[in-house]
């Protein structure tokens, strides 16, 4: 059964830090490329960050810089540090993983950055 459950979300302030990790079971991490989207209230879900399996990466244009997507294959697990947080970057955070014409979703964390 695969399973992607992020953690890590939480109400900060603008400015602060928070770490969101994605656990994933049930497929072979390490083929997958893995990615963190975001879904504000009113807005489409877009991509955030993603690292391949041989750990490039790319982000989006309003978070470079400030954001860090890593992986540990030997703990099935891929993180976004999110730094800097601003209002804008409140948003459910969803985990990706992608292989071939396979994609799995986790169920997402909710981030809020409000003073």
């Amino acid at each position: 059964q695969v399973q992607l459950v992020e953690s890590g979300g939480g109400l900060v302030q603008p400015g602060e830090s928070l770490r969101l990790s994605c656990v994933a079971s049930g497929f072979t991490f390490s083929l997958y490329a893995m990615s963190w989207y975001r879904q504000a209230p009113g807005k489409e879900r877009e991509l955030v960050a993603s690292i391949r399996t041989g750990g490039s990466t790319n982000y989006e244009a309003s978070v470079k810089g400030r954001f860090t997507i890593s992986r540990d294959n030997a703990k099935n697990t891929v993180y976004l540090q999110m730094n800097s947080l601003k209002p804008e970057d409140t948003a459910v955070y969803y985990c990706n993983g992608a292989w071939s014409v396979r994609s799995y979703w986790g169920k997402g964390t909710l981030v809020t950055v409000s003073s």
